[in-house]
């Protein structure tokens, strides 16, 4: 497995917009209609890399921690599920209700929202304001499989506080890594 940092995506970037078919409810869903009320996290995921594997629990814990405080999550898969059929929509929903995800978990299969978002790697996160502005890019934490750091959420949680508590965006932002986002 090949370690990639994330891109970087300037603070106070506007989120692009998109429209993805949800393959937990079957739907197409859009940004605005998936919004949180005080902030929304997107997460690019997938269901094989062991970077997202070590912390899947977190990201469900994440999302329902900060649910009824205004914070919406989206995750999404861009992967191309003609090389990586462990990522097709079929089992993504597969891995969503196994894991329980309290998220839209978004196939993107064209992999122009991932282009969007400039995303490189699995997991990949970005925080956006009330207003789609961005105000966090970075990793979840600092742990990482095979290492004995406790898997946290502890940048992103802190990202997420200052949002809420109208304090200033942490300047001191650490990229994501992980398994390359795999392109077409």
């Amino acid at each position: 497995m090949a370690l990639i940092s994330s891109n970087p995506f300037p603070i106070g970037t506007k989120a692009p917009d998109f429209s993805l078919y949800d393959t937990i409810s079957g739907k197409t869903l859009s940004l605005n209609n998936l919004k949180g009320e005080k902030g929304t996290v997107i997460m690019f995921i997938c269901n094989h890399c062991p970077f997202v594997l070590h912390v899947n629990k977190e990201l469900v814990k994440l999302a329902n921690d900060y649910a009824s405080k205004g914070i919406k999550c989206i995750a999404i898969s861009s992967n191309d599920v003609e090389n990586y059929p462990q990522d097709s929509p079929e089992l993504m929903k597969v891995q969503a209700q196994k894991l329980a995800y309290p998220f839209p978990y978004l196939y993107d299969e064209s992999q122009s929202v991932a282009k969007d978002y400039d995303a490189a790697c699995t997991p990949d996160f970005y925080l956006f304001n009330n207003k789609l502005e961005a105000v966090y890019h970075g990793q979840l934490d600092d742990s990482r499989p095979g290492l004995k750091t406790e898997v946290t959420g502890k940048d992103i949680r802190a990202a997420i506080d200052q949002l809420l508590h109208n304090k200033k965006i942490i300047k001191n932002q650490l990229v994501s890594v992980g398994c390359g986002i795999k392109w077409k």
